[in-house]
């Protein structure tokens, strides 16, 4: 029960990680937009980023390959969540429409 209680902190360690990581990005990219110096600011971001992601990665993986492997689909799932929450609503509609075309 312990370790699926451990690998279950994993995963949800990894939707933290990931929800840091691609809401970090996220704020970055409407920062840019009216920053004079974006180059400087995606630079400085993405380092900030992996710095986090590889310590958390490294912190929860405890060596251990399932607990490392949890974290990575924690992660992987708020990627997911965030290209359909970022995707622009042309997009959506279009998915949409094709989506009840091929439910006919």
């Amino acid at each position: 029960m312990n370790e699926i209680l451990a690998l279950a902190l994993a995963g949800m360690a990894g939707f933290a990680l990931g929800a840091v990581f691609f809401g970090g990005l996220w704020w970055t990219v409407q920062r840019a937009v009216s920053s004079r110096r974006p180059a400087l600011l995606f630079l400085g971001s993405v380092l900030l980023r992996m710095s986090i992601a590889l310590a958390g990665f490294y912190a929860v993986g405890h060596a251990d390959w399932r607990r490392l492997l949890a974290c990575l689909v924690g992660f992987v799932v708020v990627r997911l969540i965030a290209v359909r929450l970022t995707r622009p609503p042309v997009e959506r509609e279009n998915q949409r429409a094709q989506g009840i075309s091929h439910a006919s």
